[in-house]
């Protein structure tokens, strides 16, 4: 059966014309019973009524002659369907299958009922070849198309059968040969409406997209859909998916297909309704059966994007501890340098002059100033750090009128002692003051910043005895006697899937600038440290319950030590000290404030020059006071270096740094203590003195 022929016996729709036929005879039959009635039985009426229902009866004849011989067409157009070799199928203007041959039941299956279903298991994405062909043929009567598939070429023919139907027959070819070795291959060329990707693309375990020069998406293999869409198949443009270079990402795809750049991999992120995704997306100009497009390489990035947000946040805060003891290094010196001439002055004043109240604000403010250097140098985790026997209440009291400055004023700040109620102690615990100060500082904080209309923030304190073993999440608290520190707020709360990941490091709830995600990390850490535990409980709307748990210290009391007989004060003269210094005012301060108490100085501005100085044998050195960083050899290296010759000196470091810094060559130098900036005058003069003496 060919085509045309087909075409030619379904063309036309009988059944119209003969349902018109019909009810031509009824109104002809009824129009003579009419005249009957009206005109009575005379020769008239009667042959008025005889003429007319005569021609509806010759009208019925000719339309029941005329539908027997459409129905005998139809039956020889669906023989000769039925008897065509390839397969073939009859649609409605919606794809719906209406009919198909025992071809195409054999080579599609039975079971689909529509054209686009049963080509699916041979092609990828078919609804758009179909529907494209289906326009064709509507304008032109008929279309067809190669399209490439696993194992050869389906060739697409379809034919406009009647208004609202089509035929459509398809041709299987095998693959083309393989060009011999050497022959030129040419290039394939793009032509509008060539044929989208096989099918083999939908099994790859890779997700991949192919996408037409102008953006359009032809083609997502399973991997991408469930990548993307949890399964589903959606139509969408580059730009509707993906965002992120700087610039449009469909200039991107344009320069890819047209060949201006070679393609590579960008990190993009993903327009996907619900989870925050990033995607690594690789783009080469692809041809496929002669259609030029670009194939994208899907892999996920989203964790990869986060660690390294997570590694350019760390390193950020690494750069910004570094600026910050460098400046708190920097600091001590001035400061040491303020604070010294300040007390060289006092030493000129008595209490009863005018002046005197103006030296000690002078003097009070560098140690507030020293407070602040101090917090900076905790801050870039060099500052020294020891822990204590510490009572809760005395830090918390201590702690209160900082905590008051930190809360706005719609928030209330409370300290309450439980342990009051009950007549129970509160015992002591061995942790350092200063991380301890932090972690309340870090909790009020955020407490307050849960409050942005306002609220009320209560520390609680109160002994606790656990006679067993208290379990919560993958913590487990021993039994035993501790100090419980509570910071209650009544803020927004926290929404219970992200407790778990409240104390983990560059988590945070807060909006993008707002917060380092490190506070909450930062006071687990140093409770942790500190032998203690902490916990938090949230309500949304109600607020929330951070609780820490701290051992009760019960280690033996430090044992009283025994006055010590101390020498006398060294006479003028008698203490020879070699001051290095690299700062010139801090060793102007230094130097006057030693002669003032009775040593000989000896000045150095560099470890250079201080070993230049004891070459002289005949120079006898009692103390080296040097400062631990300086510009060629530092401190410690050149005091090793010089105890070779003479190793009954004493020594005394300084420095704007920690002593943590130094600890380590500090232990292998016999008689050293550290100093650390800023001193007092009396602070340097003490040292030395109790080096020596």
């Amino acid at each position: 059966m060919t085509v045309e022929t087909l075409v030619r016996l379904l063309d036309a729709d009988r059944w119209s014309l003969s349902k018109a036929a019909g009810l031509l005879a009824l109104a002809g039959i009824l129009a003579g019973l009419w005249g009957l009635g009206v005109l009575g039985a005379g020769p008239f009426g009667m042959v008025l009524a005889l003429a007319v229902g005569g021609a509806g009866l010759v009208s019925g004849g000719i339309a029941l002659a005329q539908r027997a011989a459409a129905g005998r067409e139809r039956g020889q157009a669906f023989s000769l369907m039925a008897e065509d070799v390839a397969p073939c199928f009859l649609t409605d203007a919606q794809g719906q299958l209406l009919l198909r041959n025992a071809a195409a039941e054999a080579g599609y299956g039975a079971d689909a009922l529509s054209l686009v279903a049963a080509l699916g298991q041979k092609m990828l994405a078919p609804g758009e070849v179909l529907f494209r062909l289906q326009r064709l043929a509507a304008a032109d009567g008929h279309a067809s198309q190669d399209v490439p598939v696993h194992g050869g070429v389906l060739r697409l023919s379809v034919h406009l059968a009647a208004e609202d139907r089509y035929f459509w027959r398809i041709d299987q070819f095998a693959p083309p040969a393989a060009p011999e070795a050497g022959a030129p291959v040419p290039e394939p060329v793009a032509r509008p409406g060539d044929p989208t990707v096989s099918s083999d693309l939908e099994e790859v375990p890779v997700a991949l997209m192919v996408f037409g020069p102008d953006g359009v998406l032809r083609v997502a293999n399973r991997a991408a859909r469930d990548l993307m869409w949890q399964g589903e198949i959606r139509a969408a443009m580059f730009h509707d998916i993906f965002e992120g270079l700087g610039r449009p990402v469909s200039d991107w795809l344009a320069d890819v297909v047209a060949g201006r750049h070679p393609g590579g991999s960008e990190v993009l992120h993903a327009r996907r309704s619900g989870d925050d995704v990033y995607l690594e997306v690789t783009l080469r100009r692809f041809v496929d059966g002669g259609r030029v497009g670009a194939l994208a390489v899907l892999n996920d990035a989203t964790r990869l994007k986060t660690l390294e947000a997570q590694f350019v946040q760390s390193q950020k805060m690494q750069a910004i501890g570094q600026l910050a003891g460098g400046i708190a290094h920097d600091f001590n010196n001035l400061l040491t340098a303020i604070a010294g001439h300040c007390d060289l002055l006092l030493l000129r004043h008595d209490t009863e002059d005018p002046e005197y109240a103006d030296l000690e604000q002078i003097r009070q403010n560098a140690n507030r100033a020293a407070a602040l250097v101090g917090q900076l140098l905790a801050f870039s985790r060099k500052q020294t750090l020891k822990p204590e026997q510490l009572d809760l209440q005395d830090v918390l009291g201590d702690l209160t009128h900082l905590l008051n400055r930190l809360v706005v004023e719609r928030v209330g700040l409370a300290l309450v002692h439980l342990g009051s109620r009950t007549d129970r102690v509160l015992g002591a615990i061995r942790a350092d003051k200063r991380q301890l100060e932090q972690v309340l500082i870090n909790l009020v904080v955020n407490a307050r910043d849960a409050m942005p209309t306002g609220g009320s923030i209560r520390i609680e304190t109160e002994p606790v005895t656990l006679a067993e073993p208290l379990r919560r999440n993958r913590a487990v608290v021993p039994a035993g006697d501790y100090s419980v520190i509570r910071v209650v707020d009544t803020g927004i709360g926290i929404p219970e899937d992200q407790l778990q990941q409240i104390f983990e490091p560059f988590f945070t709830t807060k909006r993008v600038g707002e917060g380092t995600g490190l506070g909450l990390s930062t006071a687990y850490g140093i409770v942790k440290q500190s032998g203690g535990f902490i916990f938090v409980d949230s309500t949304l709307g109600e607020g929330t319950i951070f609780t820490l748990y701290f051992p009760v210290y019960d280690g033996d009391p430090l044992p009283v030590a025994e006055p010590v007989q101390r020498k006398p004060a060294a006479r003028q003269g008698e203490g020879v000290v070699l001051l290095v210094e690299d700062e010139a005012p801090v060793r102007a301060f230094a130097s006057r404030a030693l002669r003032l108490r009775g040593y000989t100085v000896l000045e150095a501005e560099n470890a250079e020059e201080a070993l230049k100085t004891l070459e002289d044998p005949g120079l006898e050195v009692d103390i080296f006071v040097t400062d631990v960083v300086m510009p060629g050899m530092d401190g410690p290296t050149w005091v090793r270096r010089a105890l070779e010759t003479r190793p009954n000196a004493r020594v005394v470091f300084m420095s704007g740094y920690a002593e943590d810094s130094l600890s380590e060559d500090q232990l292998r130098i016999p008689n050293s203590v550290f100093l650390p900036k800023p001193f007092s005058l009396n602070e340097l003069t003490a040292t030395v003195q109790g080096q020596l003496h």
